[in-house]
């Protein structure tokens, strides 16, 4: 193994392993993300926490922010772009603790904040995970 492949992510791999795993999603999914941004961040910010009623930055991974498909109404347009959020830092503390690649976590992560666009709970995307095992 290089020295470099021992090395971290930095923001701007994160981003190409994202853009990378969006890209690998079906088209069908793609067309229905319509203009979501992926934005990486190291933390999530202190008025993200607050809002969450989250103590530690580094236990949230990522973020949908926006308006989740199944409320959408053309009579209520966007006032911001629909937005997932990928934190780095508690992306990369998650991969020190557990045997999974960096790759897999920035993928499941970014499919998990997506669910939410589409209007998924965190138990209906559980119970679709545990249906697949």
């Amino acid at each position: 193994m290089t020295e470099k492949a021992l090395k971290a992510p930095g923001l701007e791999d994160f981003e190409k392993i994202a853009a990378s795993a969006y890209a690998r999603l079906p088209e069908r999914f793609r067309a229905l993300c319509g203009n979501v941004v992926i934005k990486i961040e190291d933390l999530p910010s202190r008025e993200v926490l607050t809002q969450m009623g989250i103590d530690n930055p580094l236990d949230l991974m990522g973020l949908y922010s926006g308006v989740e498909l199944t409320r959408q109404s053309v009579f209520m347009p966007p006032l911001l772009p629909d937005m997932v959020f990928l934190y780095r830092l508690p992306i990369l503390r998650y991969w020190q603790e557990y045997d999974e690649t960096v790759v897999d976590i920035i993928s499941h992560v970014l499919v998990h904040e997506i669910g939410h666009h589409f209007g998924l709970s965190d138990d209906d995307m559980e119970h679709i995970e545990r249906s697949q095992d």
